[in-house]
């Protein structure tokens, strides 16, 4: 109980209890479970029985499709929390596959605590809702950026960003192609495909490590059109 005591008091949620509070909460209603690298923690349609929390590690929710297309939703890391949009739910079934994308330990809290902490606890109950209505929101944005946007506009939109964290035109990939394609949604071979339609309307070149961007102004002159 140590080991996650002094996280839960970081994460929002539990901000309002002392750690004699939590000591006390947690005593015999906990779960934690070591999942290990590429395992699966949640099938896509599983009932969601408990609020997660990530002690260690990382996770990613992917959406696979009929065509066995991989969208990556979301990575999660150390304090984040899952499930709270899904636990009171009625249809309460997780929509996506959620996979360990290193070794991961997660605390699982069964529904009925959480549901006790909610009755008895407006803080923990106000803070709760915050996080639900957080998570709804980041999905909508999610699926109305990834539904309403062209695979070309999805990479600009990428190179773009890069380009003001990494200060230089010369985009040094930190994620494999397919891990970007997975991002945007799409197989490996239909980015590689745009790629190279890029190259030849000489907006970018690339190899293995880097995307260069060929004009930066003409580059946002056409995030600012799509």
């Amino acid at each position: 109980m140590e080991d996650f005591i002094n996280l839960l008091k970081s994460i929002d949620m539990f901000k309002c209890f002392t750690v004699d509070d939590l000591k006390n909460i947690f005593i015999n209603n906990y779960s934690a479970k070591d999942y290990t690298k590429n395992s699966i923690i949640y099938m896509q349609n599983e009932k969601c029985k408990s609020l997660d929390i990530i002690l260690e590690g990382a996770i990613t929710i992917q959406k696979i499709d009929a065509d066995g297309n991989v969208l990556s939703i979301n990575d999660f890391t150390n304090g984040d929390v899952i499930g709270e949009n899904l636990l009171f739910s009625i249809d309460n079934k997780y929509p996506n596959t959620v996979l360990a994308k290193s070794n991961v330990k997660i605390l699982h809290i069964d529904k009925k605590l959480i549901l006790q902490l909610c009755q008895t606890n407006e803080c923990f109950l106000i803070n709760f809702l915050r996080s639900l209505s957080g998570k709804a929101l980041f999905l909508s944005n999610k699926i109305a950026s990834l539904t309403m946007k062209t695979l070309r506009q999805c990479i600009i939109e990428f190179l773009l960003f890069e380009y003001n964290v990494q200060k230089t035109n010369k985009i040094k990939l930190n994620t494999t192609k397919k891990e970007l394609a997975d991002k945007i949604g799409v197989q490996r071979t239909s980015l590689s495909r745009e790629l190279n339609k890029m190259r030849k309307d000489n907006l970018i070149d690339f190899n293995n490590k880097y995307i260069i961007i060929k004009d930066v102004e003409l580059l946002n002159e056409l995030h600012i059109e799509s």
